[in-house]
């Protein structure tokens, strides 16, 4: 990892929850639910399906030879199979992945990694608003100029300002549960997306597997991306909120207006200056997520029932939006433990 995601942008928690290996755990961790659950709507005989749980639960994955299959396929899901495959009994093997196909592994694992991270995410927003809350009883009958089009407007209190702020971050906790009710749910559809490769039987299945899972039970949506890119849009949000505290702090900050300051942050060319790094970073967070955005929406425009460009395209957007939004509530939350508001003279 390079030097600036170490030391401006870190969030070792997040990064554990979005790496290869928390991938991978998670796809084979689909594999033997959906053993599981086949199992108990007779789709797979429950020998094979206990076999597959105990051999999933040690396997060691190679993850050489995943990066070779990955480059041959598209995906990692036939090197992954081929490899638990190995450590199954013969008589097992054919029930493995049974009826489903990569899609309903990768998307499954996927929204089971964000699952993990969306409390998270949740947790650092309540911390936040919370510090907002102590930082209003601490400064808030403080009297300051308000700024419309960035022009003196009129005097209100910092209680006022810090409210505004409060609700931007309430309304992205509020934004991001609606999302995060539809988008963390199971993905089975089997090969063209209609479950017919489950005789039958995909309904039931998919309704079991997401109670083991613990995700919701809804229709395959393969070729639906909708509640996917809803989920990004509130991530993203939630940086653009990030960034509008960030600029506020930055523009409170300037030495002329004095209304705020922020300990630490010097210039290596002004010793007199105390830069607004934190700030700055938040601003450039929520630049770059809106980037994402608008490239994970084209993700919508899907090819009939599967779109491997599409899909590839949210691999390479959707972990970097879930990033920016976990980094930047650290940033916000370690900005907000060094501020401060000199008392104002506005006549």
């Amino acid at each position: 990892m390079s030097l600036l995601n170490t030391a401006l942008f870190a969030d070792p928690e997040l990064d554990a929850l979005l790496d290869d290996n928390a991938h991978l755990a998670a796809i084979v961790h689909f594999e033997a639910m959906l053993a599981s659950a086949s199992a108990s709507e007779g789709l797979v005989p429950d020998q094979a399906a206990r076999a597959i749980s105990d051999s999933l639960a040690n396997a060691r994955l190679d993850t050489a030879a995943l990066a070779a299959g990955l480059a041959k396929d598209g995906v990692v899901v036939p090197a992954l199979l081929k490899a638990l495959r190995a450590g199954l009994p013969e008589a097992s093997r054919s029930y493995l992945h049974y009826g489903a196909t990569s899609q309903d592994a990768i998307d499954t694992a996927w929204v089971l990694q964000l699952a993990q991270i969306v409390p998270m995410l949740q947790l650092r927003l309540g911390h936040i608003s919370s510090t907002l809350d102590g930082l209003a009883v601490q400064f808030g009958r403080q009297r300051l100029m308000a700024h419309t089009r960035m022009q003196a407007a009129l005097p209100i209190t910092l209680a006022d300002k810090l409210l505004g702020w409060q609700r931007i971050i309430d309304e992205c906790s509020s934004g991001l549960t609606f999302a995060a009710k539809r988008a963390l749910a199971v993905q089975l559809g089997g090969p063209v997306g209609n479950r017919a490769s489950f005789e039958g039987k995909g309904d039931a299945i998919a309704a079991r597997l997401a109670e083991l899972l613990g995700l919701a039970d809804a229709p395959a949506w393969h070729g639906n991306r909708v509640a996917l890119c809803r989920l990004g849009a509130e991530l993203a949000g939630l940086s653009g909120a990030l960034g509008k505290l960030g600029t506020d702090i930055a523009l409170m900050t300037q030495s002329e207006v004095g209304q705020a300051a922020i300990s630490g942050g010097g210039s290596s060319a002004m010793a007199h200056k105390n830069n607004p790094v934190e700030a700055e970073i938040l601003v450039s967070l929520a630049r770059h997520s809106a980037g994402n955005l608008g490239t994970l929406y084209q993700a919508l425009v899907h090819e009939n029932e599967r779109s491997g460009a599409a899909w590839t395209l949210e691999w390479l957007t959707l972990p970097a939006i879930v990033r920016d939004a976990g980094s930047g509530l650290l940033v916000a939350q370690r900005l907000l433990g060094r501020l401060s508001f000199p008392a104002q003279d506005i006549g």
